[in-house]
């Protein structure tokens, strides 16, 4: 699974898109690998949108109740987020999917850091909604920074599955 905007889809709050070029994507895109969702619009926010953190904690708080996503105008989209994550674990259940490559620091998405919460840009450690909901199922979830570590757990699913013992 993978971040739609990482393949150049402009669903991101402001439009665009935030495409990563690299090899191991292009591989997997002609192999047909890839499956894309942004959680958000699967959640029915619109595109463009307003830009949401999450207040109070992580995804997994979150998922739990113990936190919020907001808007900068203080607007609880948490529903829609929630609501994106089920649609990405629903899709990821669909398709057998192990491994994700999401977005880092979206609220959604981020894996390694997210915003926290002040509008300021400030960066802490934490992941986001749909992040915490995959892992919390298993899913083995990257950023986009981390294709080569994603590209060694799909090889060791691989061997797993195939009853090799997994290539050093």
């Amino acid at each position: 699974m993978i971040s739609a905007c990482l393949l150049g889809q402009r669903v991101r709050f402001d439009g665009a898109a935030a495409q990563v070029e690299d090899e191991l994507l292009t591989r997997w895109i002609e192999e047909g690998r890839l499956v894309a969702i942004c959680p958000e619009v699967s959640g029915g926010l619109p595109v463009p949108r307003p830009s949401a953190e999450l207040r109070g904690g992580s995804g997994a708080d979150a998922l739990d109740g113990r936190s919020l996503v907001v808007t900068a105008s203080n607007t609880d989209v948490s529903e829609h987020f929630l609501a994106g994550a089920r649609a990405a674990l629903e899709l990821a259940q669909r398709h057998r999917i192990r491994v994700a490559v999401l977005k880092d620091r979206s609220p959604s998405c981020g894996s390694l850091q997210i915003y926290d919460g002040s509008f300021t840009r400030t960066r802490i450690g934490g992941e986001g909604v749909t992040a915490a909901l995959l892992r919390r199922s298993g899913i083995r979830v990257f950023s986009e920074a981390e294709l080569p570590a994603a590209a060694a757990a799909l090889a060791e699913l691989e061997s797993a599955l195939s009853g090799a013992a997994p290539r050093r």
